[in-house]
């Protein structure tokens, strides 16, 4: 079954960090990470009420930290690309299409919800395996902070029991490297580079990838390589 923890980056205002840790319980989840948080006082405790507990054991960390430990890393964002040729925020997918595609993941998977006055930059976006959006009307599209978490909450809630082991973030890490290398070794633009490596976190975020198949792509790369090399 999914290690699901939600992770607030930067949240502004206390009491939402308080109301996103109960709404967090009423649908069974208690890990919450924060990273760089507001102070955290009497208002955030106030509207945690009887899920005192999850705030108080909510780790700190930063986004980096979070990249390396979780295997699977869901970004949320209010905005969208509108086109695949800007990939940063693109494929994304609603809460209950993300369920479908996390459900049988066996290991640790986080949910990213931005500050509530701009959201998550690029930066933090790059990495993510999903891009998550919640459709709103188009008249007031802005959802409050833990009103987004709670929705993500549900969907998620009760989720079956996982499969298979899903490729970790360091076997993940070395897959991309590798094919960074392999650009290089086929000239690829460097104009196009990072919109190629975003897209292809994308596809295989998607995906879902088995440690097996991360080595099978590994060997193809590698068999590709050694052809070249020997017409050099």
């Amino acid at each position: 079954m999914p290690e699901v923890s939600i992770v607030l980056v930067e949240p502004l205002y206390e009491g939402n960090v308080g109301f996103a840790a109960r709404v967090m319980k009423n649908f069974g989840f208690t890990r919450l990470v924060l990273v760089n948080p507001c102070p955290l006082g009497d208002d955030a405790v106030m509207r945690a009420s009887h899920a005192r507990d999850v705030l108080d054991e909510a780790r700190r960390m930063t986004t980096a930290e979070v990249y390396r430990e979780f295997d699977f890393v869901v970004a949320t964002t209010g905005e969208v690309s509108k086109s695949v040729c800007t990939p940063m925020r693109m494929p994304y997918y609603a809460p209950a299409e993300v369920r479908e595609i996390v459900a049988d993941i066996d290991g640790k998977v986080a949910v990213l919800f931005g500050r509530e006055n701009w959201g998550l930059a690029n930066e933090e976006l790059k990495r993510a395996n999903l891009i998550c959006t919640i459709p709103t009307s188009e008249a007031y599209p802005i959802l409050n902070l833990s009103h987004a978490v709670g929705i993500l909450c549900y969907e998620l809630a009760n989720l079956p029991r996982g499969t298979y082991p899903l490729a970790g973030q360091v076997e993940m890490d070395s897959l991309y490297r590798h094919f960074d290398a392999f650009l290089d070794r086929i000239d690829h633009p460097d104009f196009k580079r990072e919109n190629m490596m975003i897209l292809l976190r994308r596809v295989f975020g998607r995906t879902k990838l088995t440690i097996r198949e991360v080595s099978t792509l590994h060997g193809l790369m590698r068999r590709a390589e050694w052809h070249m090399e020997k017409k050099d």
